[in-house]
């Protein structure tokens, strides 16, 4: 047989090369010729020529790579504690994107091309964030300014209670209070007038960089997801692509869903401080919604802040402030989270808290907010991938 006549010898990439199919009654092998596929976008163009041949594993070369990749592990450990707070920033606008795509996706549903959604978004997340400011800060400084000032008179009202008399003279807890409400220290904390100037411009600026951020990852959100995606083979990109995708999506509802309760929370809150007569109703439904952000113990933060004020107001108002937040956490507990949260993301419980705390301890706030989504993600990959892994073995 000539060299032509064998099939075997043509090259898979090369278009038109000839491969033999069995016939099924038995008949000679038929050749066919394959048709030529178009490349894809991640496919490399041939522009800068063909890859040589891999290099040949010397035991120099193998030592030089292995001392190479411990250089290039220590930089990038260098980088990352190096730029840290711009991670951070990152890491916030990434799953603000991620929470945020699923309502560009609906305007395109309806019509709207991708910028125009992106810009519809991006336009009603700030207007949103301007309009919350302005409702916000305005009464939330006066109230907590008047809050700074009557402190040591809500401590001496707590006085009269002789347990609370005998912590606070055991502890001083009086000096440190007015020490604290001093303008003068808290200037001092905040670093006179150039401090405060630097904190109120550092938040501008990671706000402004977040938004920023928001509004790349929104507009380039399909085409980093597929980036993503080709870095995986291709025969187990579709799986990937699958899980992928339901991990983006459980995010995504689940900051919707903490929005949500945390709205929920604060409106509740307020409702109840305007029923009661607890003083700066407005700033403590703030605290509580806040605070309610803060997977698993951010609930009963707000509520001691909310009871503390109202054993300071009057005796009656903080038991009733006990007893509404108890009977809430309760309601929120098992009837509104079950249905806005668990269906979407069904995380163990004590998966829930252990990642929360140590949420909490790497990145603060940041860490308890992502805490969630991420063991469901990796509960998820631990259900689907490992487990039958193990399994198969």
């Amino acid at each position: 047989m000539t060299r032509e006549g064998r099939s075997g010898d043509a090259r898979p990439g090369d278009e038109g090369a000839l491969r033999r199919e069995p016939d099924p009654a038995g008949e000679d092998e038929q050749p066919t010729v394959d048709e030529p596929t178009e490349p894809t976008e991640f496919e490399p163009s041939g522009r800068f020529g063909v890859p040589g041949k891999p290099l040949r594993r010397s035991p120099f070369l193998v030592g030089f790579t292995g001392a190479l990749g411990v250089l290039l592990a220590y930089a990038v450990f260098l980088g990352i504690r190096n730029a840290a707070g711009i991670l951070v920033l990152v890491v916030i606008a990434i799953f603000l994107a991620v929470g945020l795509h699923p309502a560009v996706v609906r305007l395109r549903r309806w019509g709207l091309p991708h910028g125009l959604a992106v810009a519809v978004v991006t336009l009603t997340v700030v207007l949103l964030i301007v309009g919350g400011l302005l409702a916000l800060v305005p009464p939330v400084v006066t109230q907590s300014g008047q809050f700074i000032a009557h402190l040591p008179g809500y401590v001496e009202e707590l006085r009269r209670n002789p347990t609370v008399n005998d912590l606070v003279e055991r502890y001083d807890v009086m000096e440190r209070v007015r020490a604290a409400a001093n303008a003068d220290t808290i200037g001092r904390a905040l670093g006179g007038v150039l401090g405060g100037a630097q904190l109120i411009f550092g938040t501008l600026f990671r706000a402004l960089t977040v938004l920023v951020l928001t509004i790349y990852f929104l507009a380039y959100f399909d085409k980093l997801r597929d980036l993503g995606y080709a870095l995986v083979p291709r025969s187990r990109r579709t799986r990937v692509r699958l899980i992928g995708d339901e991990i983006l999506t459980r995010v995504g509802a689940y900051m919707v869903g903490a929005l949500a309760i945390a709205v929920l929370a604060g409106v509740s809150s307020f409702i109840f401080a305007l029923a009661v007569g607890l003083p700066y109703p407005f700033a403590l439904a703030v605290v509580v919604a806040v605070t309610d952000l803060i997977p698993q113990i951010g609930a009963t933060l707000g509520a001691v802040v909310v009871s503390l004020v109202g054993f300071a107001t009057d005796l009656p108002v903080g038991v009733a402030c006990v007893v509404f937040f108890l009977v809430y956490q309760q309601v929120e507990n098992y009837l509104i989270y079950p249905k806005i949260m668990r269906r979407a993301v069904s995380v163990n419980e004590v998966a829930a808290l252990l990642a929360a705390l140590l949420g909490v301890s790497l990145l603060g706030v940041v860490g308890a907010l992502i805490a969630i989504p991420t063991v469901a993600a990796l509960q998820l990959i631990l259900r689907e991938v490992v487990l039958p892994r193990q399994e198969s073995r």
